[in-house]
């Protein structure tokens, strides 16, 4: 690729970039139950996963010997379910508390 275009390419990239981004960031109406956790929304998904993370680790509950699961409290319970739930199938059950 010559030198001369590549601001060109890096525009276009970053503008796929932003279309492909766009729904991931929309703001979503959070559930009473995952506002306890993550505060008032509406807020991105993104954002709901790393305040999600932050209440797991401030209460330490991921799981000593596997921290891919994650030990719900009661707090969290209501939005994850009671029983300890893979971190992979963690945005699955959040899903159900945004709209």
């Amino acid at each position: 690729m010559a030198a001369g275009w590549d601001h060109i390419n890096s525009h276009l990239i970053n503008k796929n970039m932003e279309k492909k981004n766009s729904a991931f960031m929309k703001p979503m109406t959070i559930s009473a139950d995952l506002a306890a956790i993550v505060g008032n929304g509406p807020m991105p998904r993104s954002e709901v996963v790393k305040a999600l993370w932050v209440y797991i680790k401030a209460n330490n509950l991921q799981d000593a010997k596997d921290k891919r699961v994650i030990n719900p409290d009661e707090k969290l319970g209501k939005v994850l379910g009671s029983a300890p739930i893979n971190m992979m199938k963690m945005g699955g059950a959040v899903s159900k508390h945004l709209s």
